[in-house]
């Protein structure tokens, strides 16, 4: 991972966070249990890790640009569109968590 080593603290956010899905596919009615955690201030900041939610391969960066699996990267306007701001998200991914 690029970037700041995670604390403690950040790792164990990361841990949890990740297990609970893809917070996009949830939103569409989908379960995808195998994600990838998307830093959404960066990776260098102090508490960045803990900005984080988790993504599928194709809501992260894999996906198209329309569709059900509109990704972050590159289409940022278009994913907030479909499924909420990321900070709307990581308030969601807390409640969870």
């Amino acid at each position: 991972m690029k970037g700041r080593t995670p604390t403690p603290a950040e790792r164990r956010w990361m841990d949890a966070v990740g297990q609970l899905g893809c917070v996009a596919c949830k939103k569409i009615g989908f379960h995808q249990p195998e994600i990838s955690i998307h830093h959404i201030d960066g990776r260098t900041k102090t508490g960045a890790h803990f900005k984080t939610i988790p993504l599928c391969y194709l809501h992260h960066q894999g996906g198209a640009g329309k569709g059900q699996f509109v990704s972050v990267h590159p289409w940022k306007r278009r994913f907030e569109e479909m499924f909420g701001t990321q900070e709307e998200l990581l308030a969601e991914c807390q409640l969870l968590v």
